[in-house]
C-alpha cells in the first residue's frame, strides 16, 4: 500500500476538477500501482473505461465524462454564474460532429464545431462556445440577457468575441449586446420597446438608487424579483415615494409579470407615454 500515492492522485484528481482522464494522471507519473491502490481504498473510482472520479465529483461532469460529452450552452452558463432564463430545463451538452459522443435521453445534444478547440479530456465548453451554441438554443431576447450577463460578468470581451467566425445569429447578438443589463430583465426591455423610439436608459442612479429603466425623462419602469421583500420592499416604497416627489411617474413590476404578461406591461406603459408621462414637461 502506499498512502501518500493514494492521497497525491485524489488530490490532484480534485485539482483536476473532481473528474480526470487516467492518461493524463498517468503523464504526471502516477503508476498502475497507485491507482489501483487509490480504487482499493474508495479515494477514487472508475467511471469508464479511461477515466475516473472522486465519489463526490459534480455528477454533470460524471455524466459528461462518460458520454463523451462536454458541459455548454444554458448548462455551462448556469455554472459560471451567468443569468439564464429559469424556463429552460433539463441539461444541455456539446459534442463535435463525428465524435463519439453518445446519445443521452432527456439530455439536449449540440453536434457543432466549436469557435474554440476542445482539448482532449476537457468537460466543460468554453464561454466562446457557450454564448455562441445559446445564440442558436434560446429565443432572441433570452439569448440577449444571457450575453450580456457573460459581458458584465467579465467572462468575455466584445472586441475577442467579434474576432471569431460567428454565425449570423451570434453577430446579431454581438452588434446589440450591452454589457450593463443588472439581472439579466431589463435586456428583454430595450427590444421590446425599441418601436416607442423614446430614449431608454437601463440601470440609471436616480435619488440615490439604481432605476432598472427610464423611459424618456420621467417614467421609470422597476422590476421586483423575489428578493424584494421585507426590508428589501420597505426601502423600495420609499425610494418610489422620493421619486413621485420628484416629478417621476413609477410603473412597478413583477419578474413573473415581465416574462408572462407583457401585453399588461405594455399596456400601462402605452397608455403612460399617451398621457404624457415620461415628459419633463409634466412636472410641476
Amino acid at each position: 500500500m502506499h498512502p501518500r500515492a493514494r492521497r497525491d492522485i485524489s488530490l490532484e484528481v480534485a485539482r483536476l476538477g473532481g473528474v480526470a482522464r487516467v492518461s493524463a494522471l498517468i503523464d504526471l507519473g502516477f503508476r498502475r500501482a497507485d491507482f489501483d491502490a487509490a480504487l482499493a481504498a474508495g479515494a477514487i473510482q472508475r467511471i469508464r473505461q479511461g477515466w475516473v472520479a472522486l465519489p463526490d465529483a459534480s455528477p454533470l461532469l460524471v455524466s459528461a465524462a462518460q458520454r463523451g460529452v462536454v458541459l455548454s450552452c444554458v448548462t455551462q452558463a448556469r455554472r459560471l454564474g451567468v443569468w439564464v432564463h429559469d424556463q429552460n430545463p433539463g441539461v444541455h451538452v456539446a459534442a463535435t460532429p463525428g465524435s463519439a459522443g453518445g446519445k443521452p435521453t432527456h439530455i439536449r445534444v449540440h453536434w457543432s464545431k466549436p469557435l474554440i478547440p476542445r482539448p482532449p479530456g476537457v468537460l466543460e465548453d468554453s464561454i466562446e462556445n457557450v454564448l455562441a451554441i445559446i445564440a442558436e438554443c434560446e429565443p432572441y431576447e433570452q439569448a440577449l440577457a444571457t450575453w450580456e450577463s457573460a459581458l458584465k460578468l467579465g467572462l468575455i470581451a466584445r472586441e475577442s468575441m467579434g474576432n471569431l467566425p460567428l454565425r449570423p445569429s451570434a453577430r446579431r447578438l454581438l452588434s446589440e449586446v450591452q454589457p450593463f443589463a443588472d439581472a439579466g430583465t431589463e435586456s428583454y426591455l430595450r427590444p421590446r420597446l425599441r418601436w416607442l423610439k423614446l430614449p431608454i436608459r437601463t440601470q440609471i442612479w436616480i435619488a440615490g438608487h439604481r432605476v432598472d429603466a427610464l423611459i424618456g425623462d420621467r417614467l421609470v419602469l422597476q422590476i421586483d424579483g423575489g428578493h424584494h421583500v421585507g426590508e428589501q420592499r420597505s426601502e423600495d416604497i420609499r425610494h418610489d415615494a422620493e421619486l413621485k416627489l420628484m416629478g417621476y411617474h413609477v410603473i412597478r413590476i413583477s419578474y413573473d409579470q415581465l416574462m408572462d404578461e407583457w401585453h399588461m406591461v405594455q399596456d400601462l406603459i402605452m397608455r403612460a407615454v399617451a398621457q404624457g408621462l415620461h415628459l419633463a414637461s409634466r412636472r410641476s
